[in-house]
């Protein structure tokens, strides 16, 4: 079964079971996934004990309690992580996070977008571009802002799955091909 399908339904079943109990709890258990995570990112000696089929099951829960039991996660979030750990799906522990954090944007309502630029933007021109966009997709918008060089001037601008590439890159592009037609 490929990862991410995997991935999907193990965060769909902890969402499920946090639903039952209200959004604060679901918010609550979303910040203990991103806590593990963030251990988890910070050593990956971690990353590698859990990959590694040599070490037992039995090992991996112990070294696994005890992370948890120090990042003081709810009684649920440690044994959902501990099931991942009997079912060896700790190698997607990234993926079933991310997953839940869909899933708990579509429970606010909240959809996630990128904004490329060429330049650093002032915060005050950031949030100019994200009421602009929230205005006019009536949506609320998490937006992260990045900088890439490559793209000459302009913007690109992910939306959930929405894409606008108003690069100067992108310009030059089209207007390369209509010359090599010769239009």
């Amino acid at each position: 079964m490929n990862g991410d399908i995997v991935a999907q339904r193990y965060a769909r079943a902890l969402f499920d079971l946090g639903r039952q109990e209200g959004m604060p709890q679901l918010e609550k258990y979303g910040e203990n996934l991103s806590a593990l995570e963030g251990v988890l990112q910070e050593s990956p000696e971690l990353v590698r004990l859990f990959k590694t089929p040599v070490i037992g099951i039995a090992e991996k829960r112990k070294v696994l309690s005890d992370i948890l039991d120090k990042v003081g996660v709810d009684p649920v979030v440690k044994n959902f992580c501990l099931l991942l750990t009997d079912k060896e799906r700790l190698p997607l522990f990234g993926e079933i996070v991310e997953s839940f954090g869909k899933l708990l944007d579509e429970a606010w309502g909240i959809v996630r977008g990128r904004l490329l630029t060429a330049v650093n933007l002032s915060k005050e021109q950031q949030a100019g571009i994200l009421a602009r966009i929230e205005k006019q997709t009536s949506k609320q918008i998490a937006l992260k802002f990045e900088v890439d060089p490559s793209i000459l001037g302009g913007v690109v601008l992910q939306v959930g799955d929405n894409v606008l590439d108003a690069s100067l890159r992108a310009q030059l592009a089209i207007l390369r091909d209509i010359i090599k037609r010769g239009e």
